[in-house]
């Protein structure tokens, strides 16, 4: 297995990274670069050599293919603590795109022997994330397959609700980004949530992005 790690200067095909946060340093100079990234920025794009890998400090990343036909299918959501971008052969699969503003340490790729001996504790962090990924990469299969659009809608909060750990969920993504997640277009995705906040399961206050999980009991139901 390959993954990545910094402990020397920046690939020069990686551009240059700053430190837009103080509690960084200690770790970025040590390992990796921290670098900031602006709403829909790209990370790294799909077939790009895959010398680096990515934790996420803050704010949101995710990953995408574009399909075939043109559609565009979210893989995955990337919290803050996350490790995206490891992969098993020598490019990309998907592309990286910040949702809004964030901020990721890159690491450059190297085996996971190295990188043991380099940072025990980052090896383990490794190791797990790799191993909640096949776990959250199954459940979307699942989710995609034959659940309904109340169904898929009520997975999605119960887990972002678990990652954030609050019933008020500040959605850092669109609907047009939660369409593409569950498969649905944003027409079934407002609907649903409309729908949902009518039978009182959820609340859908002023502010733009933000839901309220008032009846996680009956949003479970739907998920079982």
């Amino acid at each position: 297995m390959q993954i990545a790690i910094s402990t020397a200067g920046l690939h020069p095909a990686m551009p240059a990274m700053t430190e837009p946060h103080a509690t960084l340093r200690g770790e970025a100079r040590a390992m990796g670069s921290a670098r900031s990234y602006g709403k829909d920025e790209e990370v790294y794009g799909e077939g790009d050599k895959a010398s680096w890998y990515f934790k996420v400090v803050s704010g949101v990343v995710r990953t995408c293919k574009i399909l075939s036909d043109g559609r565009r299918q979210i893989d995955a959501f990337h919290v803050a603590g996350d490790i995206f971008g490891i992969e098993r052969g020598e490019t990309y699969r998907c592309s990286a795109e910040a949702v809004g503003e964030a901020t990721v340490i890159a690491y450059r790729r190297c085996s996971l022997e190295v990188l043991a001996a380099s940072d025990s504790v980052l090896a383990r962090q490794v190791v797990a994330t790799t191993l909640l990924s096949l776990e959250r990469a199954q459940d979307h299969m699942i989710l995609l397959g034959r659940k309904s659009a109340a169904e898929k809608v009520a997975t999605f909060l119960l887990a972002m609700a678990e990652r954030v750990h609050e019933d008020a969920i500040e959605l850092p993504m669109s609907r047009s980004d939660i369409a593409d997640y569950l498969g649905l277009t944003i027409e079934t995705v407002s609907r649903t949530l409309t729908q949902l906040e009518r039978d009182a399961v959820i609340a859908l206050p002023m502010a733009r992005r933000t839901i309220v999980l008032r009846n996680k009991s009956a949003l479970r139901r739907l998920n079982a």
